[in-house]
């Protein structure tokens, strides 16, 4: 019988294990059944935070540098160059991970880093970069990348507009004619899995504002300051899928950036080598953290197991927990799903101990798929 070929393309157990861990953690349980079976590992991402990681454990070179975070203080940034191609994670520069606990500022936190970083990836000879947007501490429509790229956004008196989704309240001017003319000449696309338009009952503010702090009165400030904003920029992208990603920083990178939208796991997935790797595998092993409605919506699990079914290969996921029923796995191409919760109750149990854990549930695959 010939030997199993397998292919682990599994996003992050967010809270828990990285994509790189789950995968070292996979075959180890894989290879402790099967000891001679072939493993390939390629930890992906749709985009949000871990997108950088991903890229960097494909072979992509890791790289650093200062910018403004959300709050306006100097925070370390990484991003991933390979040849002419840079992946850029607008969470690493602006993401909730830079608040302290507790501490949100949903009318004046800042894009300004991230476009500082996007700069950084032109500054490094990228022609082409995979922006990938989500877990952003941000609402400001990604004003402040924008300016940090040289656009100028001004008061009724020719001042400079406050930081932040709250200060576009006050915009009277928006000059775009000091956009780094570099922009022009790269091909930028706007990586996420979300396809909201920038306001309105499934806009920006509305879905994602109170995860970043915003009250029912700050969320009424902002969609109404960002329907502003986007009245001076051009109404006709702010309803575009994608304009209201991560704070609408989606709709600044759209309408000043000629930015085009794709689905971040697409996205990923061509970046990260997928087809080659699938070609070459009889199973393929995804999953994430939470097996969930939001799932089956343009998540990692979803996208490798869309393309794994296109390619008649088999898919079994593995999660922290399950909350899709049999049918549902089906539909999206997944054969089956191995729980950790299942082997481990206690939801912070599980977490805590998610490695082994998972090397557990990965023994159970290799008895049920490869023996």
């Amino acid at each position: 019988m010939e030997t199993a070929r397998v292919l682990v393309a599994a996003d992050k157990f967010k809270g828990s294990l990285t994509a790189v861990q789950v995968a070292e953690r996979v075959t180890a349980g894989l290879r402790r059944v099967v000891p001679d079976v072939r493993v390939e590992t390629l930890p992906v991402a749709d985009g949000g935070d871990g997108t950088v990681a991903a890229a960097v454990a494909a072979g992509f070179e890791r790289r650093e540098a200062r910018v403004t975070g959300p709050l306006g203080d100097p925070v370390t940034a990484a991003y991933a160059v390979r040849g002419t191609t840079a992946v850029v994670e607008m969470a690493e520069a602006s993401g909730l991970q830079h608040l302290p606990a507790g501490v949100f500022a949903p009318l004046t936190a800042t894009t300004y880093g991230s476009g500082e970083l996007l700069a950084a990836a032109l500054d490094a000879g990228a022609r082409t970069i995979v922006f990938g947007v989500g877990g952003s501490a941000t609402t400001d429509g990604g004003a402040g990348m924008l300016a940090a790229l040289g656009a100028r956004f001004l008061d009724a008196d020719g001042k400079p507009v406050g930081p932040g989704g709250g200060g576009l309240a006050e915009l009277a001017e928006a000059d775009l004619s000091g956009l780094d003319p570099r922009l022009a000449e790269v091909d930028l696309i706007l990586a996420s899995d979300v396809d909201n338009p920038l306001t309105g009952p499934k806009g920006a503010p509305e879905v994602y504002g109170r995860q970043k702090g915003a009250t029912a009165d700050d969320i009424a400030t902002l969609d109404a300051a960002l329907a502003h904003y986007a009245s001076v920029l051009g109404p006709e992208h702010a309803a575009l899928p994608g304009a209201g990603a991560a704070g609408g920083i989606g709709y600044g990178a759209l309408v000043a950036l000629g930015a085009r939208f794709r689905p971040g796991i697409e996205v990923m997935l061509d970046v990260l080598g997928f087809a080659p790797a699938l070609a070459r595998a009889t199973l393929v092993i995804t999953g994430e953290g939470s097996l969930d409605e939001q799932t089956l919506h343009g998540k990692a699990p979803a996208g490798v197991a869309a393309a794994a079914r296109a390619a008649g290969i088999e898919v079994v996921a593995v999660c922290g927990r399950l909350a899709l029923p049999p049918e549902a796995l089906a539909a999206a191409g997944i054969r089956r799903a191995y729980a950790l919760a299942e082997l481990e109750p206690d939801p912070a149990v599980s977490m805590a101990q998610a490695g082994p854990l998972l090397e557990r549930a990965s023994e159970a695959i290799a008895r049920d798929f490869l023996v």
